[in-house]
């Protein structure tokens, strides 16, 4: 379902699958660089966004969860690297100063960054907000765009979507 606004879209998601094939539709036509924040509770399906995320963007093998590393990078068939940040464990933005992001930055395909308000100010700005939530039996997750890019990049899910 597309809001009245186009620069989201919001769907409700009644399984982990059903979340992972939200994930799968975003990834299938992901622009040549972007950067998404996955914001939501704990439990709310961040990680398991990000997994299926990166799996259909081609990352084979196990996809470890960030939290204690706070950064995992994979590197995509093109050579260039996708990124899956979890930023719970940090107490201030000026911590991802020890991360060297710059180098990161360098190859970079996309970034996906789970707890975003935890480096305010320390992170490259999000091309699509991706917000889940436990809402009773299973997740709303609603995608906004906050740059021209994000917004394009809607455009291009928003034909692909199930009714």
């Amino acid at each position: 379902m597309t809001s009245p606004d186009s620069d989201a879209i919001l769907l409700h998601s009644t399984t982990p699958e059903a979340t992972e094939a939200v994930a799968e539709r975003l990834a299938a036509c992901c622009p040549d660089l972007a950067v998404v924040y996955l914001v939501g509770d704990l439990g709310a399906g961040k990680s398991v966004f990000a997994r299926a995320f990166l799996q259909a963007l081609g990352v084979t093998g196990p996809i470890k969860s960030p939290t204690y590393t706070l950064i995992e990078t994979y590197t995509l068939h093109d050579g260039r690297d996708a990124v899956h940040m979890d930023l719970y464990r940090i107490a201030d933005p000026e911590e991802l100063d020890y991360l060297a992001l710059d180098g990161v930055l360098e190859h970079l395909r996309v970034m996906l960054v789970e707890w975003p308000q935890r480096g305010a100010g320390r992170l490259p700005p999000a091309d699509v907000t991706v917000a889940l939530a436990i809402d009773g039996d299973g997740r709303s997750v609603s995608v906004h765009a906050a740059t021209e890019r994000g917004m394009r990049w809607l455009q291009a899910l928003a034909p692909a979507q199930s009714p």
